[in-house]
């Protein structure tokens, strides 16, 4: 397929309800768009690269340099058989991985569309099991004003359907928390996510929240760390979970050979596209250890292809893939919606990602776009 053109968007949308972390608040959220054109079909990905470098050192702004100055040139006329392809192309850049996953994920969707496969179909071709109709989700809880805030957002939460709840935590917000959720919560399944704010002088903080029975505590520890993971792995019983330490397929084998991990967050955004996410899959099925796919508050066209991701059959833990009208009123594609009944998400069956793009509204929130 050869690559005809790539329009580049820069959209920004309010949040339904302000999501906090320990980088600090989100009310609203830039993201950038990739419509890739080829043979009368079009490929969408979306880079979820937002407005500050709290997460990832990529921004909405880095990234529109890295695709506008260097990925799409090295995209654009090329013949596009798959998309592993990409990473032949791209491998003179490094890092960047946000900015690459966008392209990564269009190409996924524009070679299944050539291929009359859904998203997912073609992900798990190489799986006996083949892909879910669904997948269980949970849904993140940012951090709130109070615990009094934090107990009745769950409660809504739980009224809603949803199996499994994560809550983001802080050094200062961390074991009272925990604590107050499994009082009033006793049967809850639920984990704290740390984002990177303790260090191993915070090990007693980390071990005194074993008592509340965590499904599991993820990332405490340096974002670039692995090895100090290893060391604190083994002091406290929870399950440990990494996420922004693991940045590729090379990244997943040294944590799980070293013991740095119990569980894997896999996003695909964050290990450069799906391509390098499957193979995390496959390191994670052969080794026995369970995992999810984690979320970035995606809008429709990010979430369509996590749901295809969190489809293949090691993800066995449920993902933070929750409804999209969490977070945008309205979104750029039809709302996905849970499952009450059993907290799944259903996976598209239509060719590609199987979603369709409301124009109008990517129109309206787009603050910019180029056509190459």
């Amino acid at each position: 397929m050869k690559i005809e053109a790539i329009d580049l968007y820069y959209i920004s949308q309010p949040l339904v309800r302000t999501f906090t972390t320990s980088f600090g608040p989100q009310t609203d959220r830039a993201c950038l768009l990739v419509a890739v054109h080829s043979e009368g079909l079009t490929g969408w990905g979306e880079c979820v690269a937002t407005n500050d470098p709290g997460y990832s050192y990529e921004t909405a702004v880095t990234a529109w340099h890295i695709l506008s100055d260097f990925l799409i040139p090295a995209l654009l006329n090329k013949d596009l058989k798959e998309p592993a392809d990409l990473y032949t192309w791209f491998k003179y850049v490094r890092g960047h991985p946000l900015a690459k996953a966008a392209l990564d994920q269009a190409a996924w969707d524009l070679t299944a569309q050539r291929d009359g496969l859904s998203f997912a179909e073609k992900l798990a071709a190489p799986y006996p099991e083949g892909a879910s109709a669904r997948v269980e989700v949970g849904v993140s809880i940012g951090i709130q004003p109070s615990l009094a805030a934090t107990l009745e957002l769950i409660q809504q939460f739980v009224d809603k359907g949803y199996g499994r709840i994560k809550l983001k935590i802080k050094p200062g917000y961390d074991v009272v928390l925990a604590q107050a959720v499994r009082e009033a919560f006793p049967d809850l399944i639920f984990m704290l996510d740390a984002n990177s704010a303790y260090t191993m002088a915070d090990v007693p903080i980390l071990q005194a929240l074993d008592e509340f029975d965590l499904l599991m505590l993820e990332q405490p520890l340096g974002y670039e760390d692995i090895y100090r993971h290893s060391i604190l792995r083994p002091k406290i019983n929870t399950p440990l979970c990494l996420d922004e330490s693991i940045t590729s397929a090379e990244h997943a084998h040294f944590a799980l050979t070293i013991g740095a991990c119990d569980i894997i967050n896999v996003k695909p955004s964050r290990v450069s596209g799906w391509s390098e996410a499957r193979k995390i899959h496959d390191i994670g099925v052969a080794a026995g250890i369970p995992l999810w796919v984690g979320g970035m508050l995606e809008t429709g066209v990010g979430r369509a292809a996590q749901l295809a991701l969190a489809s293949l059959p090691g993800f066995t833990l449920p993902g933070d893939i929750s409804a999209t009208e969490r977070y945008y009123n309205p979104d750029i594609t039809a709302p996905f919606v849970l499952n009450s009944e059993d907290s799944t998400m259903t996976v598209p069956t239509a060719p590609g990602l199987g979603v369709e793009i409301d124009m109008e509204r990517v129109t309206a929130v787009t603050q910019r776009k180029v056509t190459f």
